[in-house]
């Protein structure tokens, strides 16, 4: 098998791995040059050293774009390097559920039901029924329904808090959905990326391989001229 030495590793590759720096964007050249000094555009490289490169170089761009490097991005980059998916390391995975966050859950679910309201409404009708029709306001609770206001307070302060849990709780998971979605979005956007570079590289390699053919085309036609007026002479 025909095999090739890396000018950036010194490594040897396989022949079908070549690629001419002619072929490669100046922006990766200079990155790769920051590391190797002596590459220039007549120097050759390998596919995998070129991946690389390109992924450090699309990395550089995302800390132009936001600043520094998270933990979500750096995961992103390392799913992008290891060509793997990446949802399999944002899947949401349900935690077990504390005796508190379930009551809380219980309370808000039933606090935020018509069941809630209309049960309310008719005890808070039956009670004021009980003491002012048939007690005939002199019951266990007479008008201005001081034991009943104390009820609802008391309901009031206590269902707050528990419904607040519940509400702080499910506004976390949808932080930790975002930050999920984000992290997927990045990694298509360096995907499209990379895919514009690969793009991009192909078809600079088609046009030097048409101008190579251009010049060959070129070439036998001056032989044929040639050939044609040596005949006439």
């Amino acid at each position: 098998m025909e095999t090739f030495v890396s000018s950036v590793s010194g490594k040897e590759f396989s022949l079908i791995e070549k690629i001419s720096a002619r072929g490669i964007r100046h922006a990766l050249i200079a990155l790769i040059q920051q590391d190797v000094p002596s590459f220039t555009h007549d120097s050759v490289l390998s596919i995998s050293e070129l991946n690389y490169y390109r992924e450090k170089y699309i990395a550089s761009m995302i800390v132009d774009d936001i600043g520094t490097l998270g933990e979500m991005e750096k995961t992103v980059l390392r799913s992008v390097r290891e060509r793997d998916t990446l949802t399999d390391k944002v899947e949401e995975i349900e935690a077990p559920l504390s005796l508190g966050q379930r009551v809380a859950d219980k309370v808000a679910s039933f606090g935020g039901s018509w069941t809630f309201i209309i049960s309310f409404g008719v005890f808070i009708f039956v009670w004021i029924s009980a003491n002012v029709i048939f007690l005939s306001n002199k019951g266990f609770d007479p008008y201005p329904f001081i034991l009943l206001n104390l009820i609802l307070s008391c309901i009031a302060a206590l269902q707050a808090p528990v419904i607040m849990m519940s509400q702080n709780r499910q506004e976390e998971k949808d932080r930790d959905r975002s930050r999920k979605d984000y992290m997927i979005n990045l990694k298509s956007e360096l995907e499209i990326r990379i895919l514009h570079e690969k793009i991009d590289h192909l078809m600079m390699h088609q046009q030097q391989e048409l101008l190579a053919i251009q010049e060959v085309q070129v070439d036998m036609m001056k032989d044929i001229m040639n050939s044609i007026n040596r005949s006439n002479t």
